[in-house]
């Protein structure tokens, strides 16, 4: 790094630059009160003392002439000794003032003029004395009627104080412009430093736009910036990376920490992308091991009844096969062929539920025209033939009924209808009435299905629809918790809805909605999930 470049360099040269102001603005001040001071010298040592020394004379002079008349009129000598005292008293106050003005320098215009005021008030003052000596010499009455004044006395007065007034205005005028210069010289040094201060306020706004664009903002933007990264915002420009001071070490610092921040920023997106994948992994393999062990567990459950069932009407059929008649022989076929069903449509729940939610919905979608009240009655005439003593009202065959079409998977809605009739028997005592209805209500045909049965718990109406879920009242009733899951799938892929009604103890009401006669094919990766 160069010296010469340095932020202290600068800074040098710029507080040398203010320091110098400084100065100069001082030698200016003090150049300009010089001139100030000589001018107003001049007004204070010369003009004031002499207009002071000159006003006391007019004052005096002026006095004296009515002293002088009011001696020579004076009846008594105690009055007269009194007038004489004043005289004596103003001829030492002009005394006085004579010297104080001759102590200041004068020109030679103004010491001319005031010796031909002192002549001729020496002049008078020796016509008043003699004029005194001579009224002392006749008798009173007649100085009481003598001349009040001399013209010898006057005269010289008059030359006197002519003399006098000549000096006063003179005076008056040189100090009129000694005070002129003064306001001048004042003017004109006020002017001088004014110039000297704006000069240096533009060499001072000069400095600071210096500081400022050279060193200030540079400082302020890098900091900004180490903000910003701070924030991890990584996406920022450092300028000043090419000086060659101290901002520009600093500049280069902050690349070298933004960059470490990129990386580092790079590094723990791709720990995060790894942790997710992990986690998603890790998840997958739980949700897998927990289907397994309910399915296990489910199985186990579920097969273990009717598979004892089937053995034990085997073993009664082995052990009593020549005491059995043929009507017996029939029943306990029927109720192994009985079993053997509920086994075969476990399993094809549980088949046909992995197929549908773990194995590609897509491949086993294929919508047609379907009359949803025909499909309806044949599911409810397969499940009377399965469950002879039940109980199934199926919606009647009408001009009205035979318009509830719906565009969808004929297979799969018989699965679904299936189930959830099969949970209805299931569910319901023997012999208890489940009533199926279809109608149409404006765009969509509404199905219900209502049963008698156990009902489900409050507890577990949220649940139902998950898969293998069961609710905590059907202990001792054989099932794969897969049904109702496998309705709903169902449901969403025909873009329909599915809701629950059910009190414990009297009974559930299913209720599909979907809609009618659509001819939108339906988008199976895009299925909303069902709404319960």
């Amino acid at each position: 790094m160069k010296r010469a470049q340095s932020i202290k360099a600068r800074l040098s040269f710029v507080f040398l630059i203010l320091f110098l102001m400084v100065i100069l603005i001082g030698v200016e001040a003090l150049r300009s009160l010089r001139s100030v001071d000589d001018a107003s010298s001049q007004i204070r040592v010369r003009w004031l003392p002499s207009t002071r020394a000159l006003g006391d004379l007019n004052n005096y002079t002026t006095d004296f002439p009515a002293a002088e008349a009011a001696l020579s009129h004076a009846g008594g000598s105690i009055e007269k000794e009194a007038i004489k005292q004043q005289m004596a008293h103003l001829d030492y106050d002009i005394a006085a003032a004579q010297r104080a003005y001759g102590q200041i320098h004068h020109d030679a215009a103004e010491a001319a003029l005031y010796n031909r005021f002192a002549a001729n008030w020496s002049e008078y003052r020796r016509a008043i004395e003699h004029s005194e000596f001579r009224s002392s010499r006749v008798a009173p009455a007649a100085a009481a009627a003598a001349t009040p004044r001399d013209p010898a006395s006057t005269a010289a007065y008059e030359r006197a104080s002519e003399a006098l007034g000549l000096l006063t205005e003179r005076n008056i005028a040189g100090a009129r412009e000694a005070s002129e210069g003064s306001d001048l010289a004042y003017t004109q040094a006020r002017g001088r430093i004014g110039l000297t201060i704006f000069l240096a306020g533009v060499l001072v706004a000069g400095a600071m736009m210096h500081v400022t664009r050279s060193i200030s903002a540079p400082l302020v933007q890098l900091a900004l910036r180490m903000h910003r990264l701070a924030a991890s915002e990584t996406s920022i420009d450092v300028q000043g990376t090419q000086r060659h001071d101290e901002i520009g070490e600093m500049a280069r610092a902050v690349v070298v920490f933004r960059n470490n921040a990129i990386d580092l920023a790079e590094n723990r997106h791709a720990l995060a992308q790894q942790a997710a994948t992990l986690k998603e992994k890790l998840a997958e393999e739980q949700r897998l091991t927990l289907l397994q062990r309910n399915f296990v567990s489910m199985a186990s459950h579920e097969f273990r009844t009717p598979l004892a069932i089937i053995d034990g009407h085997a073993q009664r059929l082995i052990t009593m096969r020549d005491r059995l008649s043929a009507l017996e022989l029939a029943e306990r076929a029927r109720k192994v062929r009985s079993t053997v069903r509920r086994m075969t449509q476990l399993i094809d729940n549980l088949i046909g539920s992995a197929r549908l939610i773990d194995g590609g919905i897509d491949l086993n979608y294929h919508p047609t025209q379907v009359d949803l009240t025909e499909l309806i009655r044949e599911v409810c005439d397969l499940q009377q033939e399965l469950t002879l003593d039940a109980r199934i009202l199926a919606p009647e065959q009408s001009a009205g009924a035979q318009q509830l079409a719906v565009f969808g998977d004929a297979s799969l809605l018989s699965q679904m209808f299936g189930n959830l009739l099969s949970n209805a028997v299931k569910y319901s005592p023997e012999g208890g009435l489940i009533r199926v209805t279809a109608v149409r209500e404006g765009a969509h045909i509404v199905i219900t299905i209502e049963d008698h049965g156990i009902g489900i718990p409050e507890m577990d109406r949220q649940r139902v629809f998950e898969r293998y879920y069961r609710g905590s009242n059907t202990s001792g009733i054989v099932g794969s918790g897969v049904g109702l899951s496998l309705v709903s799938t169902i449901v969403g892929l025909h873009k329909g809805s599915i809701a629950l009604h059910s009190r414990e103890g009297e009974g559930s009401q299913f209720i599909l909605c979907l809609p009618h006669n659509s001819i939108e094919e339906f988008s199976p990766v895009q299925q909303q999930p069902a709404s319960v």
